[in-house]
């Protein structure tokens, strides 16, 4: 094999990082509705307030984080102004956090010095309950706790202590402020009135970013990102449209930039043009299916791969009894009992709004009835890559 050498490129970027989502622009653009709403809810504390425990919820990559860290930056710049307040800020991804028990000891260990951290196992919950009371009087002075993806929690238990723990007696030296945030729509109503009447004191919420937004998100990264005139027109307005199509989601508008960029710099092209955008998102939708795919359920995958058969023998648009028969026999080869043929209905639903499968309801009167019939929105390729673990244990 002969050598390989690498060698830096001036070409196409000029900051490639300022795509990448843990960059923080000076400015936050395309929410100036949630940031007015978020601010206000933040007031009580430049005013040395008791703070107010703030709710945030909306989809994915809407915003929420990033107007978390671009409020609290500039409100812990203001309050170093402000005579007797002390503002400390405690920020913990419940992400893997599944109860309360972790994610109290997780702030715990975040207060506390690292030659002193507690495990995760080993006390009761009032003992870890305690050892937080006391490392938040110890901090004293104003306190955000910010729950990021609070959702995971799956119990109510740390929700209804820290908003209260100041009326309850629990903590006397510090003002207490939480600050949840959602990308489960429905988190809210699934809490209980007693959580959801402190946690959820103010609520924002970020809806999905229309095309303008994105453009207005995309020609800010641009700026910092690429070199001058190396993005051809109609490149940012083809990116914020497919963004805005496919979810809002301000995080894949910026992956569909870079991959563009990358592709250009790849092929060694001057210019990053509408054709590179159209193979970047041809590659990254591919790679949202398989991973899509790889985290569905067994008899979700099953369900698919029955329908991918009927496809591969040009038996689609399949109606549901069609893909069950297959789905059933498909189950019985793999040792597992077939699900319902409701659960599989459920299971292509699911399919549907990953964008996998595309559905066309048929009306054929009173005599006919309703019914949907399914087809493959993906190619079988991905959708087979996606399947990979499954076939490689079929027979």
């Amino acid at each position: 094999m002969s050598d390989i050498t690498f060698s830096p490129t001036s070409t196409i970027f000029e900051q490639r990082e300022a795509l990448l989502e843990e960059w923080t622009p000076e400015e936050l653009v395309g929410r100036d509705e949630e940031l007015q709403k978020y601010h206000a809810a933040l007031q009580p504390v430049i005013n040395n307030e008791t703070p107010s425990n703030i709710f945030l919820y909306g989809k994915s990559g809407v915003g929420k984080t990033a107007a978390t860290r671009y409020l609290l930056s500039a409100l812990e710049r203001d309050a170093a102004d402000v005579d007797g307040l002390d503002l400390s800020t405690v920020e913990v991804n419940c992400d893997g956090l599944n109860s309360s028990y972790q994610a109290a000891v997780a702030i715990v260990n975040t207060l506390r010095d690292p030659a002193n951290q507690i495990s995760n196992t080993g006390y009761p919950q009032a003992s870890v309950y305690q050892f937080l009371f006391d490392a938040l009087d110890d901090l004293g002075g104003t306190v955000l706790i910010i729950l990021d993806e609070v959702d995971h929690i799956e119990d109510d238990s740390l929700l209804y202590k820290l908003p209260r723990a100041r009326s309850n007696g629990d903590i006397s030296e510090a003002k207490l402020g939480v600050i949840g945030i959602s990308n489960d729509l429905d988190f809210r109503n699934q809490l209980s009135s007693k959580v959801r009447s402190s946690l959820c004191e103010k609520e924002v919420s970020f809806s999905a970013y229309n095309a303008n937004e994105l453009q207005l998100v995309l020609k800010q990264r641009e700026a910092v990102a690429f070199q001058d005139d190396v993005l051809d027109d109609g490149v940012i307005e083809m990116c914020a449209a497919y963004g805005a199509k496919d979810s809002g989601d301000a995080r894949q508008a910026l992956d569909l930039l870079l991959e563009a960029g990358d592709l250009a710099r790849k092929y060694d092209d001057e210019l990053v043009t509408e054709h590179h955008v159209r193979e970047a998102r041809q590659r990254l939708q591919t790679d949202q299916v398989v991973e899509g795919i790889r985290n569905y359920s067994d008899h979700g995958q099953l369900v698919l791969y029955a329908l991918t058969g009927l496809a591969e023998e040009d038996d689609t648009p399949a109606r549901t009894r069609d893909i069950m028969g297959a789905y059933q026999e498909l189950a019985r080869e793999e040792g597992l009992d077939p699900v319902s043929e409701r659960s599989v209905r459920d299971y292509l639903g699911g399919l549907t709004q990953l964008g996998i499968v595309s559905s066309t309801e048929y009306n054929r009167g009173k005599g006919g009835g309703k019914y949907k019939k399914f087809e493959l929105e993906q190619s079988i390729s991905s959708i087979k890559t996606g399947l990979s673990e499954l076939l490689k244990k079929s027979p």
